[in-house]
């Protein structure tokens, strides 16, 4: 059985900032930059046939391409830290819009509805016995954090094998916006 999430990759150059920020937490086991996304729909381990119904259902998510940037930096957990995010900023709704749609479409091929409210972020540590204080001490310290705005362009199907701290994750299918494809396809003419 795939272990399957949908989620938004994060572009190379923003990658490469977030990276800057590792270390200096107790406990903390910092994410890959090349395992950076932003998960709008965590499947878990389902059934082949599920899978399949799956990836034909979100070949009719229709959305035009929109922009995000990051904001903030966060945790999961409260006086128990167990995750440090960066916050993710939408202009306008168009995020919650594809997560609705993943989710919808979850629930028609079989799988149960997701419990818990989205907040989309970019995990950037699992943590495991990590002092509050020193948590606490970094998030205050990039709380500032902001990228530029980037475009986002196509969702992915991701696989990951069950591991500790999630990772590596493979891209299964990619599916570009309606208007990122007849620009894709205008500009090959």
């Amino acid at each position: 059985m795939p272990r399957l999430f949908t989620g938004l990759e994060i572009t190379a150059d923003i990658a490469e900032e977030l990276s800057l920020m590792r270390g200096g937490v107790w406990g903390a086991r910092w994410i890959e930059p090349d395992s950076y996304h932003i998960t709008l729909r965590f499947m878990g381990d389902i059934a082949e046939g599920t899978a399949r119904d799956l990836v034909e259902a979100l070949d009719e998510v229709e959305m035009p391409c929109f922009s995000l940037k990051l904001r903030g930096i966060g945790t999961f957990g409260g006086a128990k830290p167990r995750a440090i995010w960066a916050g993710v900023e939408s202009a306008d709704d168009m995020l919650r819009r594809l997560q609705a749609s993943h989710e919808r479409l979850a629930q028609l091929v079989g799988l149960k509805g997701e419990g818990r409210k989205f907040t989309p972020h970019v995990t950037l540590a699992r943590l495991r016995d990590a002092n509050l204080a020193e948590v606490e001490q970094f998030a205050l310290s990039h709380n500032l954090f902001e990228t530029r705005e980037f475009d986002v362009r196509q969702f992915v199907l991701f696989s990951s094998r069950p591991s500790r701290g999630g990772g590596p994750y493979a891209i299964e299918e990619v599916y570009p916006f309606k208007d990122y494809e007849e620009e894709y396809y205008a500009l090959s003419d």
